[in-house]
């Protein structure tokens, strides 16, 4: 087998022992937009760690994973829900929302808005900027 794929399938493994845990702290709902009764499945919010951490995983609906790894395909509405989520308690949504909102706010006004009234902690600052979204 090939050495690169040996380790995708290591990280794999290492991801979904995370799984339970991630979707209790979701609440089986979508970390993003809340959306419920839909698959959910982890979402890595990079910089990626060496080795796989609750702290840096999310637990994503389809359509907010897809948009997140395909830039191209964002359905700006959708991402409506980041006004709330940039102010949840989770250090990774928070990077996560905070990205996806500077990425909108260049269209939206909406989205400007919601950056104008976000008041991220320092180092949630400082993660969102060590990695483009």
């Amino acid at each position: 087998m090939a050495k690169g794929l040996v380790k995708h399938q290591e990280r794999h493994e290492a991801l979904s022992l995370l799984g339970k845990d991630l979707a209790r702290r979701a609440r089986s709902k979508c970390e993003i937009c809340e959306a419920s009764g839909v698959p959910l499945s982890i979402y890595e919010v990079a910089p990626v760690p060496s080795e796989p951490e609750y702290d840096s995983c999310l637990m994503l609906c389809e359509t907010c994973k897809t948009q997140l790894e395909n830039p191209g395909r964002l359905e700006p509405n959708h991402w409506r829900c980041l006004t709330k989520s940039v102010w949840s308690e989770v250090p990774a949504i928070q990077v996560v929302s905070l990205r996806q909102l500077r990425k909108l706010s260049e269209k939206q006004p909406w989205a400007q808005e919601a950056l104008e009234y976000a008041y991220p902690e320092p180092e949630i600052v400082q993660w969102a900027d060590a990695a483009p979204l």
